[in-house]
Parts: structure tokens; C-alpha cells; sequence
């Protein structure tokens, strides 16, 4: 059996970390956090086998493998974004593209979408799915919602609230945050280890994702306690599915912001609705 491809946002983190021989320059550059970028290379070495770079206290350099694989890496990258770009014809008459995670399209927008059309029948909608911010400068998007830092995207964005974190389980899982397995999602500068200060330090989480949307849906099956963004708890909790495992909330240093296409009239209705939306996650 042929081995799996990695994914390419691992590809992604890997050259430009490796053509600006910085993790935190390559973070910037792409618009994730330097965490994020270290475990992506991290998870592309062991998926490889081997290591691509020469770490130092100061400074990084490639390995042979690394100098090896990086013009291919670029080619490559260069491929997709010009095919990608052959497609890009802009918005179609009433068609408005939302580029959000799978994470807010589930969590927070389809238990409310029936209303939007209900209001605006003649507004018809494309979701296209993303992870990471560098997702969003692959793609042509009239409404935004990528997750990130205030530095990122608040000059040109709204911020979604609440936009703590709170740590939910399934009512049927028996046992406290001392005890139950953690779910902890990846690519956030906050997570268990600074929850009250205490248990991150103790215990080490069980369960990683890439999105808070597979941690609440993990919770929802009873494999532990996931600590997730206020705002997509809204209707797990209100439907049921899960309940408060503590009923602190912590800081979160990233959050969901929204921003629009502002000459299209219906990209700022979109906007406006999602943001009341919100407001009634508080």
C-alpha cells in the first residue's frame, strides 16, 4: 500500500521556514504561530523519517535532506497556487463564498443558517473549508472567518465573542478534569497548560486535533474533556450534548475574527447577522 501524502499545510510551514531559515519569520510570513509551525515540521520529519533541520540555540540551518527536498517543495507549491488562480472568475451574481473552518460552519453557523435564508431567501452560499490563516491566501473568499491573533487580522476585522475557553465533557462521562482524559487542540498558544495554572502542568493531554470542532465532536463521544472556544460551546451546550466540566472560563490569546468583502452588500449582512449570532453565544 502507497504511503499517505503529508498534508500541505506541513509542506507549506517547511519552506517557508526553510527559505527564511526561521520558524518565527515562516510564522509571520503565513500567518500561523510559530508553535503551529514548529509541530508542522515536526510532524513532516517523522512522516519523512528523517530531519530537515540542523537545530541551534540561535540560528537554524538545513540538513542534506532539507536541501534536498526544498526546491521540490517549491515547485510544487508554485504548481497549486497557479492552478488554483486559473479558477479564480470572482464572485458569482448572489452567490456569497464564506471561507471559515469546518470548526465555525458546524458549530456555529448551521444550527442558525435555517434563519439566514429564512431572512435573505434570495442569498444563496459557497463554504469553503480551511484550517490555518495561510489557508485564506489560497482561496477567494467574499466573507472570512479565519483564527488567529489580534496582530493578524484585528486591524481589518471584527472579533467573534465570547473568546475564552471552557472545558466541556458528554453528561454521560463520569468523572472531573483531575481524572478524565484531555482533548487538547493543536495551534493555539493557550491550552491545558495554562488552564488555572495547575493541571497543565501535571497532566499531559491524551487527545490532539487540529480544530476545536474535532475536540467538541471527541467530547461528544465521551473520550474526555475538551477545552474549546466559547463561541462554537454555544450550541453543544444549549442542545445538550455537553456540559460544563468547570464552569471557569481562561483566556485565549487567538481568536475567530470575520472580515468582508465591504462593496459587497451582502458580504456586510452576512456579517452583521453572524455577529448578533455571536452576541447571543454570550
Amino acid at each position: 500500500m502507497a504511503k499517505a501524502l503529508p498534508p500541505l499545510a506541513w509542506f507549506r510551514a517547511f519552506e517557508a521556514a526553510a527559505r527564511r531559515l526561521s520558524f518565527t519569520a515562516a510564522a509571520t510570513e503565513i500567518g500561523m504561530t510559530q508553535s503551529a509551525v514548529s509541530q508542522h515540521i515536526k510532524s513532516l520529519e517523522m512522516s519523512l523519517g528523517v530531519p530537515l533541520f540542523v537545530r541551534r540555540a540561535r540560528s537554524l540551518s538545513l540538513t542534506d535532506d532539507g536541501r534536498k527536498l526544498l526546491p521540490q517543495v517549491a515547485a510544487a507549491l508554485e504548481t497549486l497556487t497557479a492552478a488554483a488562480r486559473s479558477f479564480d472568475t470572482g464572485p458569482s451574481e448572489n452567490l456569497l463564498t464564506v471561507a471559515t473552518s469546518v470548526s465555525v460552519a458546524q458549530w456555529l453557523i448551521a444550527p442558525r443558517l435555517a434563519e439566514f435564508s429564512a431572512q435573505n431567501p434570495n442569498v444563496r452560499l459557497r463554504f469553503l473549508s480551511t484550517i490555518w490563516p495561510d489557508d485564506f491566501q489560497a482561496i477567494h473568499a467574499d466573507v472570512e472567518i479565519p483564527f488567529g491573533s489580534h496582530n493578524q487580522f484585528g486591524r481589518n476585522a471584527v472579533l467573534l465573542e465570547p473568546n475564552g475557553l471552557v472545558a466541556l465533557k458528554s453528561p454521560k462521562l463520569i468523572g472531573d478534569i483531575e481524572t478524565l482524559p484531555l482533548i487538547e487542540s493543536v495551534g493555539t498558544s493557550g491550552g491545558w497548560k495554562t488552564w488555572k495554572g495547575s493541571i497543565g502542568g501535571l497532566r499531559t493531554p491524551q487527545f490532539f486535533v487540529d480544530s476545536f470542532g474535532a475536540a467538541l465532536n471527541l467530547a461528544v463521544h465521551g473520550s474526555g474533556v475538551a477545552l474549546v472556544s466559547e463561541i462554537l460551546a454555544h450550541h453543544a451546550l444549549k442542545s445538550g450534548q455537553l456540559v460544563l466540566a468547570d464552569g471557569a472560563a481562561t483566556k485565549c490569546n487567538e481568536g475567530y475574527y470575520i472580515r468582508v468583502n465591504e462593496k459587497l452588500p451582502t458580504s456586510t449582512l452576512f456579517k452583521d447577522w453572524l455577529l448578533q449570532q455571536s452576541q447571543r453565544s454570550v
